[in-house]
């Protein structure tokens, strides 16, 4: 971890976030993709602390939901530029060339 750690709450795992996180202690594809996902990826050779396993999941987790926000602002973006395009296109086909009123 790069930062101070401000605090250290406790964090309840099912059996199952278990597995996961023994998985991703074990095997080598799983800790190369935590270490692509996290901006303080753990070295992929060599024990792993749980603390710090732990905030590599959390940080590809945090990653991967500002992603999505991302994602998410960039089409509300492109639907909002598409209708305004739309509207342009609309009202340009209405007004008449400017040398129509000329006599």
């Amino acid at each position: 971890m790069t930062q101070p750690v401000v605090r250290r709450p406790n964090l309840p795992l099912t059996a199952k976030d278990e597995a996961d996180l023994t998985l991703v202690r074990t095997s080598v594809s799983f800790r190369r993709a935590l270490a692509q996902l996290a901006s303080s990826a753990p070295s992929i050779d060599g024990e792993l602390g749980e603390a710090v396993l732990l905030h590599a999941v959390f940080e590809a987790g945090i990653a991967a939901v500002r992603k999505s926000a991302e994602d998410e602002g960039y089409a509300q973006l492109a639907a909002e530029y598409a209708e305004h395009a739309e509207a342009r296109r609309g009202m340009s086909r209405r007004r008449l060339p400017m040398w129509a009123d000329e006599s």
